[in-house]
Formats: C-alpha cells, structure tokens, sequence
C-alpha cells in the first residue's frame, strides 16, 4: 500500500473547490442566458408582427387603389334637363299624379329634355355640365299640344314649340357633352311613361286635356338646368337621380 497516495476523497474529481467553481459557472451562464433568449424572442415577435401588418396595409392600399380605379372607369347614363319654376312644376305634378292615377306608370319630375341618354364617368358628366351651364342664358319654351309617341318614355307629353332660343339651347349643350341625336330635336315635356296601346294613349291624351283645359297654351321659362343619372334600362326609374344642378343667368 502507498502511503504517500492521496486520501480518495482529496482525488475525487467532484472535490468541493471543483464542485463551487463549476456551479457558479453554470449560474453564471444562465443569468446571462435569459435575457438573451428574451431578446431574440422579442426580436423575431417584432419581424413577425412587422411583416404581417405590413402585409395587410399592403392588401388594404391594393383594394383602396383598385376601387379608385373602377370609380374613374365606372360609366352611367346621364342627360341633362330644363327645369320649370316652382309653380309650374307643381301645376305639371298634379297633372301627371291624375294621368298616373289610371293609366298607371312611374313618377318622374317634370323636365324638358335637353341633352338626351349619354354614357359617360360621373366626373366627366359634371365636369361638361358645368361647362355647359356657362354661357347659357335662361329661355323660354311654349306648349303647342298634348301629343302621344311610340314608346315607353315618350308616351304622353306636351309639345313644345321649336323656337330657334329653345334648339340653340339644346344644340349648346349637346356640343359639350359630345352628344349625336339621330334624330332632329324635338322639345317636349313628357307627362306619362308607359307601355300602352294607341286606344289608351288617346284616352291619355283627353284625360290630361280634362284635367288641366289650358294645358295645351302653357307658357313658361327654363332657368335652371339638372344633370340627372337615368339609366333607361331601369323603367321603373328608381335608379334614377339628380347629380347636380344650375341656375341659368335670365337674359
């Protein structure tokens, strides 16, 4: 037996100086440890949350920029309309609710028609109204009948009186909104919408004469003009609205 051997215990390589200098270590690694993990932790939240918000804002602005897009190329159908003064619109009001009344139809407000269906983007459409509305004095338009036509939307109305005032105005606006009638201006002031045979037509036509005896000499000024969206697929003209409006300077 050595006896110059050291004691087991002193060669144990678990010795107690070893034991307290690796524990400490190991606390020591792992009080550092912890906040390093929370940062990456911290850090690839914060990349995560960055590229997903940034994705949606991204989605959202295409969305935002594609219904921009479709609202400048959207097209309707727009036409320009001479309004009547306060007191005879109510007086053609009455008349038409009383033709309405039996021959049925939609309710429309009373116009004259100025610048017939055009297709065109909202913008466009006010952007040439205005400049239509420039210039342009007020006029005056004079019942020569009650007439009758030969489809839905000139059924029953009044016709005016061709005065060169009452074509120049047509013709002014018509030129701003680039608009072709195929057919020479005729003024009227449509009183009855319908589909309806030539027997009630006629019958109409003697109704209006009934209900309102000086209908047929009716004189009167237009001094405002309407742009108005009127889609002519819709017949029942819900659809139908005023875009904007103008006064017209008197002469």
């Amino acid at each position: 037996m050595n006896h110059h051997s050291k004691p087991w215990y002193k060669s144990c390589i678990f010795s107690s100086s070893s034991f307290y200098r690796i524990s400490g270590t190991l606390k020591l690694v792992t009080w550092y440890d912890r906040p390093f993990r929370f940062l990456v932790v911290c850090a690839v939240l914060f990349i995560f949350l960055f590229f997903t918000f940034s994705g949606l804002l991204f989605s959202h602005s295409l969305v935002f920029m594609e219904e921009v897009a479709e609202a400048q190329i959207k097209k309707d159908v727009y036409s320009v309309w001479g309004i009547p003064p306060d007191d005879v619109r109510e007086r053609l009001k009455k008349l038409m609710s009383g033709l309405r009344s039996e021959f049925s139809g939609p309710e429309f407000e009373p116009h004259v028609t100025v610048v017939g269906a055009v297709l065109l983007t909202e913008d466009d459409a006010r952007q040439k109204f205005t400049a239509a509305c420039e210039g342009l004095k007020a006029y005056g338009a004079t019942v020569v009948k009650v007439a009758t036509g030969t489809f839905f939307y000139q059924c029953v109305f009044l016709l005016l009186h061709p005065a060169a005032e009452v074509v120049e105005a047509s013709k002014h606006c018509t030129g701003h909104f680039g608009y072709k009638n195929s057919t020479p201006y005729m003024p009227h002031l449509s009183l009855l919408y319908g589909d309806l045979t030539d027997e009630e037509k006629k019958k109409a036509q003697e109704k209006a004469e009934l209900l309102d005896e000086s209908i047929g000499s009716l004189s009167f000024p237009i001094n405002r003009l309407a742009l108005y969206k009127t889609d002519t697929e819709d017949k029942s003209l819900k659809s139908w609205e005023k875009v904007a409006e103008c006064n017209l300077d008197s002469n």
